[in-house]
């Protein structure tokens, strides 16, 4: 579910309907960062990374290489919301995040409501039968695949 957007851009980015192109969706964190990839015509979707440093620089580095290599149509960013829908410290990170992604590679790129995509991301690691140093570099790119998975099912 897509969070509702606050400036006439975000409106106008929403309501333009991509029907087909490669989407590579984050899971933005101050320490680590989930990616996934999925196809906006067959609305599957795939955990592809997880970058785990906190210098920007390095983190740049990593996605200029996926956008690289996937030539996404869309990016997707999961905007981090209480449970109530109100914001909190990291929501303000996430939508600069997100602007400062838009800016650097010129792809249209959309925030998403994440409520609970942690929380899944790990039953879903633990599910997998994953211990807790081999579940902890997948949950963001679950969290990020589940992301993707909202979008696409809006």
């Amino acid at each position: 579910m897509s969070t509702k957007p606050d400036t006439a851009y975000e409106t106008a980015l929403q309501t333009r309907k991509l029907r087909s192109g490669t989407v590579l969706a984050f899971d933005f964190g101050e320490r680590r960062i989930g990616v996934a990839v999925g196809e906006l015509q067959l609305r599957v979707a795939h955990p592809l990374d997880t970058i785990d440093a906190e210098a920007n620089d390095v983190r740049f580095a990593r996605i200029e290489a996926l956008v690289n290599e996937w030539q996404p149509a869309l990016l997707l960013v999961g905007l981090p919301l209480a449970l109530d829908g109100s914001e909190h410290g990291l929501t303000a990170l996430a939508r600069r995040f997100a602007q400062r992604l838009h800016g650097r590679y010129g792809v249209e790129t959309r925030l998403v409501d994440e409520r609970l995509t942690s929380v899944e991301a790990e039953r879903q690691a633990r599910d997998m039968g994953l211990d807790a140093r081999k579940a902890r570099s997948k949950i963001d790119q679950l969290a990020a695949k589940l992301i993707l998975e909202n979008y696409f099912h809006q």
